[in-house]
């Protein structure tokens, strides 16, 4: 995914024959400060929203239906299976499935697997940590979120890891004010994790999504104040902090030919959470969980 803009252009206009808005008002002052504003595209309808909203009611049942069976001694590739057929039973397509290549209808990322974990026929053994992801296609429109799992009772270290992660996910939730920047849920979600010990991963980050599966802006979960795209409402993103019990670097796996799954660099082990949400006058909606 593409990192930011070089040079902040001007990217809010108010359409001609119109009266600027409120919302036009404080989008066009940050843009004269030389901030980073979204395009009017980015700004999804009511009926946008709606549909969005349907595709993460499908979403969360996935996931609870993976709720439901995960076990030990059970292979990811029946995850995939399990996800497959509850998305296409009701409706829905599993978005990942055939994305640029990658092979499943979900990602299975096992302990110091950080994002884009391939089902296979591993087995999940106790004490491992996964993280499923889903994204889900409901008559055109997309919602993502992911969850960490534990498989059977685990070590204090991984515990705690998973649940480090879970609160940075609602750290930047609750940073997420109309308005807003992207930067602002990334320093607290930063300083959070540092608080306990655990890193950030920069190299992936959250995204817009609803239209397509990956849209404007970059959402990441580290930075400063004040940076990184202006947060408005009807803009539909993930916030999807990828935390490290090591270092934040992450590597290929030599042994993946899809070159799709992300390692730790350490060996480290690593845990994700993710909502989708849309930006409302009040705050954050949650869309799918």
């Amino acid at each position: 995914m593409a990192k930011k803009n070089k040079k902040n252009k001007a990217r809010w206009f108010v359409p001609e024959g119109l009266e600027p808005t409120e919302r036009d008002r404080r989008i066009l002052y940050w843009q004269e400060r030389g901030k980073l504003v979204p395009t009017r595209n980015l700004i999804k309808t009511a009926e946008q929203i709606e549909g969005i909203r349907r595709a993460g009611v499908l979403n969360t049942a996935v996931l609870d239906t993976v709720a439901e069976h995960i076990r030990e001694g059970m292979c990811t590739a029946e995850i995939d299976r399990l996800v497959y057929d509850y998305t296409t039973s009701h409706g829905g397509i599993p978005a990942p499935l055939n994305y640029e290549g990658f092979p499943a209808s979900c990602c299975t990322s096992v302990n110091d697997v950080v994002c884009h974990g391939i089902p296979s026929d591993d087995v999940l053994e106790e004490g491992d940590i996964i993280n499923v992801d889903c994204t889900t296609i409901l008559d055109g429109y997309y919602a993502d979120a992911s969850r960490m799992f534990i498989i059977g009772r685990t070590s204090p270290e991984r515990q705690r890891l998973v649940d480090v992660a879970w609160e940075c996910l609602k750290i930047g939730e609750a940073a997420c004010k109309p308005y807003c920047f992207v930067g602002d849920l990334g320093h607290e979600i930063a300083a959070h994790a540092h608080k306990n010990g655990c890193s950030v991963v920069r190299d992936l980050c959250g995204h817009g999504v609803g239209l397509q599966f990956h849209e404007e802006p970059d959402v990441e979960h580290y930075g400063k104040r004040g940076t990184g795209m202006l947060l408005v409402p009807g803009m539909v993103f993930t916030i999807e902090p990828m935390i490290n019990a090591g270092d934040w670097e992450v590597c290929g796996d030599e042994e993946d030919e899809t070159e799709w799954i992300v390692l730790t660099e350490d060996g480290s082990d690593s845990a994700q959470w993710e909502h989708t949400f849309v930006m409302t006058e009040d705050g954050v909606e949650i869309l799918t969980h």
